[in-house]
């Protein structure tokens, strides 16, 4: 890696750019559109560089990643608060905060590369409502305030993502889970651990029907006033009482 890229995502060198936005990009992002551009960029050259996104993606940045996520945008309410799961290279959190700039959103990511990429980017991207948060989830619940809204692409099979993300959630919270084709049947299988974890209802959402081809499938669950179950609450509790006695020896 040369000294430029060890910079930070600013300075692009001689890898192949993202292509020409499409069409629907700039309806979707708005006033930030030379923004989400600026992070294809950085996608297909920094992010590709630290290994975080593969070199055969480069091609498709805009179709199957920036405006994938984007379209989430349609199904989160207005004004809430957003924790993105294992937010990896900022997808779905990044495209998101681009298009929704009213959302207060967490990206969560474990791994100490991810999170200073994530962080360079929001900073030379002035994401001001955007905060980055290195652990798991089930390792900052204790000091993290629940959201009404979990978001998650390409972590993990249903049920295990839902034992990460599910108990984030604020009671009658939502999590969203892009999902490929077998979302159905993904949904049928993890319907009792789904059960088990406080959820009360689920559905399968299309977004993006006039922005990407084929229109993005959504997993939405929602729970009830017990996000996570019974098991979840105790462990929420006694993760509480470990941080505030942190705080206090602090």
């Amino acid at each position: 890696m040369s000294a430029a890229r060890t910079e930070g995502p600013g300075e692009p060198e001689d890898f192949p750019g993202p292509g020409e936005p499409p069409p629907p990009a700039e309806r979707v992002f708005g006033d930030r559109f030379p923004d989400a551009v600026r992070y294809a960029e950085i996608l297909a050259d920094v992010a590709v560089t630290r290994g975080l996104i593969g070199p055969r993606e480069v091609p498709r940045l805009w179709e199957r990643h920036l405006l994938n996520c984007a379209v989430l945008a349609e199904a989160v309410p207005e004004g809430v608060t957003v924790c993105d799961v294992g937010s990896g290279a900022g997808l779905p959190g990044i495209p998101l905060a681009l298009a929704r700039p009213d959302l207060r959103i967490t990206l969560l990511e474990p791994l100490l590369r991810r999170t200073n990429f994530l962080q360079e980017v929001v900073e030379l991207l002035d994401l001001r409502h955007v905060t980055v948060l290195r652990g798991r989830a089930e390792e900052v619940m204790g000091g993290f305030k629940s959201v009404h809204v979990v978001t998650a692409r390409a972590v993990a099979p249903l049920d295990r993502l839902a034992s990460w993300g599910v108990p984030l959630l604020r009671p009658y919270g939502e999590m969203l889970a892009i999902k490929g084709s077998g979302a159905a049947e993904e949904l049928k299988t993890a319907r009792a651990a789904l059960g088990k974890l406080g959820v009360v209802e689920t559905s399968l959402l299309r977004v993006g029907e006039d922005v990407v081809d084929p229109p993005a499938t959504i997993v939405r669950v929602k729970v009830g006033e017990s996000p996570g179950g019974i098991r979840f609450a105790a462990k929420r509790a006694k993760a509480a009482r470990l941080e505030r006695g942190r705080r206090r020896r602090g």
